[in-house]
């Protein structure tokens, strides 16, 4: 009698929790499922302008790239550049605080094409916001938190009461009525899911909440590194922005050679971030170095030499969340875990629906025997 209590309460949390969230679940799901493939889709449709005719010869420079912009948008402020230095004919991406995107060719400095945001930032917007900002971002945290309790509760509800039954909890039964089949696609599909969707949203939620990070630093007993402070002397004179750029990238890749990608990123209160990736395999290798944007000093550095278990999580969190950790086969896996969950509200709404209670009409011999 106390495990049926405890199971009914158990599916009434797991049954209200999943009609509240539904939709938003449906939404974060779709939307992920789609940006786990979003470099390939992008190599795919956008190579006219993010490729251009491989040549012999050097990059041009980080300053000509930035002139060029310059000359094409002069009032226009700068908030991320990205070179993939692996590429020698990948085009340096250029883009605004107004969401503009310039790609320059990297042996010329020329203009290849001008845009905004593409179909797949919307994507990654609409999977962080819902394209609502702050609210927006408010109810996709919530969302997910309940979405974890969800597959913690549809764990409980699914595993079988009896040993016998198992195999029949892990089995599909396609010639089944329409009743059955949606409930094993929710049952069973649920559970084969489970475990990929429980480490997603988890990673999720460590993008989402200090307080996730402050745990799995608590777990490996070290601090989330801030990286180390620098001393240098500030320069005498303060270069053009295009130069002062390319100072500081030509001097990062001749101390640290061997990077794929690079970027820059101005971030809040004057602080210029510039971020180097190299080979990898786990946890991302990434050199990450904090400069005075007005000045090009630099005021701290974090090395993946220097990384400990906490930087080690934070590292990997990104390619376990988009299932990029161990290559295509996780990000099939990762795909088909979507595409699962979006279906979960569905089937789980049917079943709702088809156990509902409906009003039982009192018929001539009931009222007899009642009389």
């Amino acid at each position: 009698m106390k495990n049926r209590n405890f199971k009914n309460a158990i599916r009434n949390i797991h049954l209200w929790l999943g009609l509240a969230t539904g939709l938003v679940v449906i939404i974060i799901s779709i939307s992920g499922a789609l940006y786990i493939f979003e470099e390939e889709i992008r190599d795919y449709t956008q190579k006219d302008f993010r490729y251009v005719t491989l040549q012999q010869k050097p990059f041009v420079g980080l300053d000509k790239v930035i002139s060029s912009f310059e000359k094409l948008s002069p009032k226009d402020k700068l908030r991320l550049i990205r070179i993939e230095d692996a590429i020698p004919n990948a085009t340096v991406e250029i883009t605004t605080k107004k969401a503009a995107v310039y790609y320059f060719n990297p042996y010329d400095a020329s203009l290849v094409k001008k845009g905004g945001e593409d179909w797949l930032q919307v994507v990654e917007h609409i999977h962080t916001s819902l394209l609502l900002g702050k609210t927006g971002e408010f109810i996709m945290q919530w969302s997910v938190v309940i979405f974890v309790l969800m597959l913690i509760t549809g764990l409980v509800l699914w595993f079988p009461g009896q040993m016998r039954l198992l195999k029949q909890s892990l089995t599909i039964k396609r010639k089944a009525s329409f009743k059955r089949l949606n409930y094993d696609l929710h049952n069973v599909l649920g559970f084969y899911a489970s475990i990929v969707l429980l480490v997603t949203a988890l990673s999720g939620l460590y993008f989402a909440f200090k307080s996730v990070k402050n745990t799995a630093s608590f777990f490996t007993g070290t601090k989330l590194g801030q990286g180390k402070a620098v001393v240098a002397a500030k320069p005498l004179q303060i270069d053009p922005l295009p130069l002062r750029y390319n100072k500081i990238y030509t001097e990062a890749k001749i101390k640290y050679p061997g990077a794929v990608s690079t970027s820059f990123s101005v971030r809040g209160k004057g602080e210029l971030r510039l971020r180097m990736i190299y080979p990898y395999r786990w946890a991302r290798n990434q050199n990450t170095f904090f400069y005075e944007e007005a000045t090009g000093a630099i005021v701290r550095a974090k090395l993946y030499k220097d990384f400990n278990g906490a930087d080690l999580i934070e590292a990997t969190n990104y390619d376990l969340h988009t299932g990029r950790l161990l290559g295509m086969p996780n990000k099939i896996v990762s795909f088909l875990a979507a595409l699962i969950a979006a279906s979960l509200p569905v089937t789980g709404f049917i079943i709702w629906w088809k156990k509902r209670k409906k009003p039982v009409k009192k018929t001539a011999t009931t009222a007899q025997r009642r009389l």
